[in-house]
């Protein structure tokens, strides 16, 4: 029963039932279904290196007008109307506080993003490495088991 069922996946298939790894060697697909090279990884990583950079420095309207360890003038203005009992102080307060705490979580996305990058750029290419000695190292076919680790 299982095997009747096999060649009905094979003729749906269309009768190619050859191996493909990765679309690779003369009989594969011109179009990848991932393909990611390190020159990529690395400018995604440096977009984000420099977005971080950018965004530490211009979006902190909560220090506007003041130094690192002042209170800016947008909180300024907020305290001065609140003091005037007046509700817009508390909401620009709020809004502030809002800002700043999405423009922290954009920063964090930033960071992870980079660091992650720089992480599995590292990794893949020791990750290769690896393969290439484990593989080059053999005299003919390699056999199943041994490629089986690597796609588990």
């Amino acid at each position: 029963m299982v095997w009747e069922e096999w060649e009905r996946a094979k003729a749906a298939a269309g009768g190619d039932t050859r191996m493909r790894l990765n679309q690779a060697g003369s009989s594969g697909s011109s179009a990848a279904d991932l393909v990611v090279h390190q020159d990529d990884l690395g400018a995604v990583g440096h977009e984000a290196f420099i977005l971080h950079g950018e965004l530490s420095k211009k979006a902190d309207i909560a220090a506007a007008g003041a130094g690192h360890e002042a209170s800016g003038s947008t909180m300024q203005a907020a305290a001065a109307l609140k003091s005037h009992h007046l509700g817009l102080g508390s909401e620009l307060e709020t809004t502030v506080e809002m800002w700043t705490s999405q423009v922290k979580s954009v920063l964090q996305a930033c960071t992870h993003i980079s660091n992650h990058l720089d992480y599995s750029k590292k990794l893949h290419a020791h990750d290769d490495t690896r393969i290439a000695a484990d593989l080059s190292g053999r005299t003919g076919p390699v056999p199943v088991s041994v490629l089986n680790e690597y796609f588990e």
